[in-house]
């Protein structure tokens, strides 16, 4: 028995390599082409555009007294379990946005009344914000919430003979910038969706797993969504710091009995995004920076702990790569479908990479057995040596583009971290693939869709001050728009 086991444990060492080395020169190459696209964009704008044109500042966009009066804004706040944070955001917000004409619908459960008690006593009864119950006990999924929302929204507009001019969409637990209302006022009448930027907080004494979310969000919103802009495709919306052209949701509204959110779909933001900014329609990635040259953009605090990482990441996936691929299909465009398989290769990509590190066990198993004289183990193949030669090649340049996006957000030090970050980053994935799966196939039986939230965190008062000005991290001040 014992003389036949190393040899298969090394059938399946290469066999296994083969297929991971060749499934990541696919990706390497996609993701190479991308970042290819995405050179010449920047370059093309630096040398056509910023080179004539000077950089406008978020307070340049500010009309004049009257000029161009400025619309109403309703930005919704679903809110199930939110008591701890809810009350420092809604002060926050009250406190630094100065823009004349807006209002917060904060959407809460009767069988929540923590999070509801905490509303109030920050709302203070204020007429900017705006209070709603959601009919049902909650948890329902965040689209029923802001569905009631919306209904809450066009009631008002009704009784106060007025119109809102868009909708935005934040969490409980945001940090928003005090121009951010100034820049969607701007730009919504031009689009359907307006996209800031998403940045990351990370977490006391989470560097590993909250960390490795402003990794992936520095390259997404530094370079994959900008591109996707360029290329003239829908773009999907992140959930937060998205403004909707109010028109737009009306027409979506319209065909879905007053529901422009989709309740049936785990990701109804992505999904609505695309929707609204596709064919003809347009949607913008807004980068802009104030006059003290920080990002207008949502600063938000992601899991600190890999099972409610998982847990939010498991839901992405089935939102997006599983059931979003059934309810969203391909469209009859290269571009538009270069897109949507990117968005949906998360499984696959989750399964590879378990396999590669299968390989991995099994390389350093093999090597253990060669040095202990039990087994000798052949030389690999010219091709297969060259695979890994070239996969080897991709990955510093991925590693090195990523801690160059990660650089320009969060500093030297955490560009570092970015690199042994990419272990961690893949293990959530890989779980979450793994749950999502589970989720996806419990959903075609018929499971309902809950709202599988994690607990969020708010800075205290003392850092909420300090934030005042500098709404991104001291380190991203080099941070400009592009």
């Amino acid at each position: 028995m014992v003389a036949y086991f190393f040899p298969v444990l090394e059938l399946l060492q290469r066999e296994l390599l083969l297929f991971a080395s060749l499934c990541f020169l696919i990706g390497a190459v996609d993701d190479a082409a991308f970042d290819g696209l995405w050179i010449g964009h920047v370059l093309k704008r630096k040398l056509l555009i910023h080179l004539r044109y000077p950089r406008t500042t978020v307070e340049e966009l500010v009309p004049e007294d009257g000029e161009n009066p400025r619309g109403a804004l309703a930005v919704f706040v679903p809110a199930w379990q939110e008591a701890p944070v809810i009350g420092a955001m809604i002060a926050r917000c009250r406190e630094q946005w100065q823009y004349p004409d807006y209002r917060i619908y904060v959407g809460c459960y009767p069988n929540d009344p923590e999070t509801v008690a905490a509303a109030a006593r920050a709302a203070g009864g204020c007429d900017k914000v705006r209070l709603v119950i959601c009919a049902r006990d909650g948890p329902t999924s965040k689209a029923d919430c802001l569905n009631r929302l919306w209904q809450a929204m066009c009631a008002d507009e009704i009784a106060e003979s007025m119109r809102y001019k868009a909708i935005v969409l934040q969490d409980a637990e945001d940090l928003v910038h005090p121009g951010a209302l100034d820049l969607f006022d701007h730009l919504s009448s031009r689009a359907s969706l307006v996209q800031l930027p998403v940045i990351p907080r990370r977490a006391e004494n989470s560097r590993w797993i909250a960390g490795h979310y402003g990794d992936e969000f520095a390259e997404l919103h530094g370079k994959q969504m900008v591109l996707r802009e360029a290329l003239g495709v829908s773009l999907p919306s992140a959930g937060v710091g998205s403004a909707f052209s109010r028109d737009a949701l009306g027409r979506m509204a319209s065909r879905t009995d007053s529901k422009p959110f989709d309740a049936a779909s785990l990701t109804e933001d992505y999904e609505l995004g695309l929707n609204l900014t596709a064919g003809e329609a347009r949607g913008i990635f807004a980068r802009l920076s104030d006059r003290q040259g920080e990002l207008v953009a949502t600063q938000e605090f992601f899991p600190d702990n890999m099972e409610a990482a998982v847990r939010q990441k498991s839901r992405w996936i089935t939102g997006i790569a599983l059931s979003g691929w059934d309810r969203m299909g391909w469209k009859n465009c290269w571009r538009e479908n270069w897109m949507r398989w990117r968005d949906r290769k998360a499984c696959f990509a989750a399964l590879v990479i378990a396999v590669a590190y299968v390989a991995v066990v099994l390389t350093g198993l093999l090597e253990l057995a060669k040095l202990a004289g039990f087994h000798s183990p052949r030389p690999l193949s010219d091709a297969l040596v060259i695979l890994l030669l070239c996969n080897a090649f991709f990955l510093a340049w991925r590693l090195a583009f990523k801690s160059w996006f990660v650089y320009r957000v969060y500093g030297f030090s955490e560009a570092l971290y970015a690199i042994p970050r990419t272990v961690v980053a893949n293990w959530v994935n890989i779980l979450a693939a793994r749950r999502a799966i589970i989720q996806y196939v419990k959903s075609l039986h018929g499971a309902p869709l809950e709202w599988d939230k994690t607990g969020h965190s708010f800075p205290v008062d003392r850092k909420i001050r300090a934030l005042r000005l500098k709404t991104v991290p001291t380190a991203s001040a080099k941070l400009r728009d592009g």
